[in-house]
């Protein structure tokens, strides 16, 4: 955001200085970890990976609370323990949650509506993978490896990386990696929580078969 700035003389800043009663300090603001959702451990989801390293993914159910939500239900059934990251593109992201191994494969929850919104796809983002139907993420997700501002409002950002991600660097290359790094063990820091309120949905399970791929090669859009 631009601020303009107005210049006064000395005097007259000074005498304005000490009339006006000092502004409160703000409070900062963050996007990794906001307080409303720090306090819950639900809230926290943690990877175990085959390459050794910890991954921490600070949820945001206050900006996608249905995506945060198929994460912590899919992640307490285990539904995530074994899977790899079978997409994997260096300086973009680095993909998994198919438990095909193919990119076309989800679970047997229903597709969710689409929940864009403003967390930008920085660096250590967790978004939701889809097919080319907006309303069509289901378990597949990717975590941002560098900024890629052409995805957003494009594909439902859920979280960020807030411990780890040296362990996301290290995650094995290629589409599908000839030895993929998996997901050992999946868990979220607490109970899993009440289910948010019900949206309209898809009712079929859509194969998601065009996931996000390099910006630089496709302008148009990282879906196809």
């Amino acid at each position: 955001m631009n601020k303009s700035l107005i210049a006064l003389p000395f005097l007259a800043l000074s005498l304005i200085a000490a009339k006006a009663p000092p502004e409160p300090a703000k409070a900062p603001i963050s996007i990794n970890a906001p307080a409303e959702v720090a306090a819950d451990p639900a809230n926290r989801w943690t990877l175990d990976l085959s390459n050794g390293s910890r991954v921490v993914v600070q949820l945001r159910p206050d900006i996608a609370p249905q995506h945060v939500y198929r994460i912590q239900q899919l992640t307490s059934q285990g539904f995530y323990n074994g899977i790899a990251f079978h997409r994997v593109i260096p300086g973009f992201m680095a993909q998994g949650g198919d438990p095909k191994g193919t990119g076309e494969g989800g679970s047997s929850l229903p597709d969710l509506a689409a929940e864009f919104n403003e967390l930008p796809h920085l660096r250590g983002v967790a978004s939701m993978a889809r097919a080319q139907e907006p309303n069509s993420a289901n378990s597949q997700f990717f975590i941002v490896l560098s900024p890629t501002m052409k995805l957003d409002r494009k594909y439902t950002a859920f979280g960020r990386v807030i411990e780890g991600m040296a362990g996301v660097d290290g995650i094995a290359v290629g589409e599908p990696p000839a030895e993929p790094t998996k997901i050992v063990k999946a868990s979220i820091g607490g109970p899993l929580p009440p289910p948010p309120a019900a949206v309209a949905a898809p009712a079929v399970v859509a194969a998601q078969e065009a996931v996000p791929v390099d910006p630089s090669a496709q302008e148009a859009s990282p879906a196809e």
